[in-house]
């Protein structure tokens, strides 16, 4: 594992106008070295998603961030703001929620069911 990435805090703010949401989230996100780091710096992809009843991803968009973790620390963070407007298409704001995690390809997917810990 070269580095990991935490979604160390998520804070929203949502606004209701007309048939949409103005949702706003400010991230903390965090590079930690693993054993096999290489180098000073992560690049990690992280998605929002909005989902609707039984799970069903309605919309979803991935974000890049850039980490500098300066030589001899172990982490690093950055801090992450969006602003996005959803569609509410006659649902109730309660019917959705918004979902933030790490955008993976599926063999660290897999890697992560039998993971654990560091």
């Amino acid at each position: 594992m070269a580095f990991y990435g935490i979604l160390s805090e998520v804070t929203s703010n949502c606004e209701i106008s007309g048939d949409a949401a103005r949702v706003k989230l400010d991230l903390v996100i965090v590079g930690e070295r693993g054993p096999a780091a290489r180098g000073n710096a992560v690049e990690l992809d992280y998605f929002v998603a909005v989902t609707g009843p039984g799970e069903s991803i309605l919309g979803k968009k991935q974000f890049a961030v850039h980490i500098d973790i300066p030589p001899g620390e172990r982490r690093a963070g950055v801090n992450d703001h969006i602003e996005e407007t959803i569609p509410l298409a006659g649902r109730g704001p309660g019917d959705l929620t918004i979902a933030v995690g790490f955008q993976q390809r599926p063999d660290v997917v897999e890697f992560y069911k039998h993971f654990r810990g560091r």
